[in-house]
């Protein structure tokens, strides 16, 4: 465990203690945003702007790592998996599939591996194909070394409400338990909530972005609010 824990504490600031880490992995599973079309040239934009880390699929890391070969550059989060959340394919239902092993994700220099946990998924061999992928994942990263963030989210067709603090809650919860090092989910809303979720997740939280929205004075406020109840940090994408 040495190795991952020693990976995870350098995502963090040492002043501060919390992280700002900008995903550019949206192409592998929710379509590319726009503006991000050019994949060499957001990754050169991202990196420029000197996040902590950036969440990357591994194809499109593979064509740019040189942009990260240097000292001091950002470390680099692998996504490890797939799901079926994009209109394109929605009409085939829904569906969960590991891509990469935290062993590959070594291999590419990874500096951690992410993985989604769908607590939305509709059904049960799903979400149970899921869970099982985890908790292998979890002990395969921590034999290689790497840290592993669950990505616990209220994705899927069985759940409307994807900031029901309670199942955030109990999925964020669930990741841990499945050997999970930090978890990046969705902020709840407001305040109170977000603390029961946090004070119930024994790993540093990571609030992500989501959809992208139009008002960037609502964005940071809720940053503000999420990092006031113990956020540890953001994963920010099309609200970057």
């Amino acid at each position: 465990m040495i190795g991952a824990e020693l990976r995870l504490g350098r995502l963090f600031s040492a002043d501060s203690g919390r992280t700002f880490i900008t995903a550019v992995d949206h192409g592998v599973a929710l379509g590319v945003p726009p503006g991000a079309e050019d994949g060499f040239g957001t990754v050169k934009r991202v990196i420029s702007c000197q996040p902590d880390a950036v969440l990357i699929g591994p194809g499109l890391f593979a064509k740019t790592h040189e942009q990260f070969a240097y000292r001091g550059a950002p470390a680099v989060l692998i996504r490890g998996d797939f799901i079926v959340n994009h209109p394109f394919i929605d009409d085939l239902g829904e569906h969960y599939r590991v891509t990469v092993t935290p062993e590959e994700a070594v291999a590419l220099g990874a500096d951690a591996i992410v993985m989604f946990l769908m607590a939305g998924a509709k059904h049960g061999q799903l979400f149970a194909d899921n869970v099982a992928a985890i908790g292998k994942a979890a002990q395969a990263a921590h034999r290689a070394g790497l840290p592993l963030i669950v990505e616990s989210v209220l994705w899927g067709t069985r759940i409307e409400n994807t900031k029901d603090p309670e199942r955030i809650a109990f999925a964020s919860r669930m990741a841990v338990e499945l050997g999970a090092d930090a978890i990046k989910t969705e902020y709840t809303g407001d305040p109170e909530s977000m603390r029961q979720v946090i004070d119930g997740t024994p790993a540093p939280v990571l609030v992500l972005g989501g959809a992208k929205s139009n008002d960037s004075n609502a964005v940071v406020e809720a940053t503000r609010q999420a990092v006031a109840v113990g956020a540890k940090g953001v994963i920010y994408g099309r609200n970057v």
